[in-house]
């Protein structure tokens, strides 16, 4: 008798029962540790990515969060205005490649309309379209990767934020788009917005269009006297040191300038306390498990007293009546661990596909060193107890096991 998986096996299949129930136990603890990781880490990941267009935004004084929530999530919410001063003075700073107004309001079947420059569009040439070009005159416009619209398609703006009387609603309805070009896929809520001439938004709501009465020029520079205040502006520096000094140069009683990342990264913090609380919860829901299907086990080896001594009756070595025993505990722990690492992958990349939409942003999943360090510590500390039920089996007299 030198090979033990036959007894191994033939145990594995006399007991079913227990191996399936301690197997789905060790998966399940492990599942949900990993799962909680994966999210949090895929939810942190995709949420830095889709800032990656704003390395410098400057809104009106108040929360930042909400400001970067409405401008970089389209998280649409009612916020104050900066003066369009501030506009045109971080237009026309030092060290500016563009400051890119944003104005929200409308809509077109459900896409947000959101006005802007050119420079912005494209992110200064680094989206060139995929399809035509960008808008280049008032009435144009270029849309997300998901706006599901051919290219000459005509957009009619749809007002929903405010109740309007008719006449209003018809000079609103009165302006339309027509789709020039298609942006390259950013994954995240940007390809599904509609991006047009902000004058063209300006004018929409009765609004100064920032340049003179008649003129048909869209973009800087600007008539200050003609310039609207605006909920956002996403200021493109020329280097990181030109954005830390725009930030200070903009932060004024009139406005605050701040960089997206300083933000996510006090969310993150939070989500970071949020996952520490859950990870010690999956830590000691795993002990909890490890030590029931130890007793589960123990239980099982003791009322199997009789088998493991008739094996030693017959000629079987302690050493291997041992391997016996530690190979089935620590197979059904190793294979659990591994069995869970799947499923908690699984289920991190099912929770994805349901809040990736209704963030607005793709989740990178994937199985990192964290989770990968949980599965095996579980698994190792399932090679180290499973000597506990073997070496308890052996220590009892083969003629008391043969009795049992």
């Amino acid at each position: 008798m030198f090979n033990p998986f036959p007894i191994v096996f033939a145990d594995y299949r006399r007991n079913r029962l227990l191996v399936g129930i301690t197997l789905a136990l060790i998966a399940l603890a492990v599942a949900i540790g990993v799962a909680v990781i994966a999210q949090e880490r895929a939810l942190r990941q995709g949420s830095a990515r889709a800032a990656d267009d704003f390395d410098l935004l400057v809104g009106a004084p108040g929360s930042p969060t909400q400001l970067v929530l409405t401008s970089v999530y389209l998280k649409l919410q009612s916020i104050p205005l900066v003066s369009g001063e501030v506009l045109a003075r971080a237009s026309t700073a030092r060290g500016v490649r563009y400051a890119a107004p944003i104005a929200f309001g409308d809509n077109y079947r459900g896409h947000p309309i959101v006005g802007t420059i050119a420079d912005f569009a494209s992110r200064v040439n680094a989206l060139p379209p995929v399809e035509g070009r960008l808008f280049a005159q008032r009435g144009e416009a270029v849309i997300g990767a998901d706006v599901s619209l051919a290219l000459g398609a005509q957009i009619h703006p749809e007002h929903g934020a405010h109740h309007h009387d008719d006449d209003e609603d018809a000079h609103k309805h009165a302006l339309s788009y027509t789709v020039v070009g298609r942006l390259p896929a950013r994954h995240n809520v940007w390809d599904s917005a509609i991006l047009v001439p902000v004058e063209d938004v300006w004018t929409l709501h009765e609004l100064p269009s920032g340049h003179p009465a008649g003129s048909t020029q869209i973009g800087p520079p600007w008539d200050v006297t003609q310039l609207p205040g605006v909920p956002a502006i996403a200021v493109k520096p020329e280097s990181v040191a030109a954005a830390y000094g725009l930030r200070g140069q903009l932060r004024t009683n009139e406005s605050m300038a701040l960089f997206p990342a300083e933000v996510l990264n006090d969310l993150y913090s939070t989500l970071g306390n949020v996952r520490d609380v859950m990870s010690l919860l999956a830590i000691a829901t795993q002990i909890l498990v490890v030590v029931a299907v130890l007793m589960a086990l123990l239980v099982g080896f003791l009322a199997r007293a009789r088998q493991f001594a008739v094996l030693r009756a017959i000629g079987a070595g302690s050493n291997y009546v041992f391997t016996v025993i530690w190979l089935e505990v620590s197979l059904l722990v190793v294979s659990g661990a591994a069995i869970g690492l799947l499923l908690g992958y699984a289920a991190s990349w099912l929770l994805m596909q349901w809040i990736a939409p209704r963030m607005g942003f793709a989740m990178p999943v994937s199985i990192g060193s964290e989770e990968l360090l949980l599965a095996t510590s579980l698994a190792a500390s399932g090679l180290l107890i499973a000597t506990l039920p073997a070496w308890l089996s052996l220590r009892r007299p083969v003629a008391e096991g043969l009795k049992a």
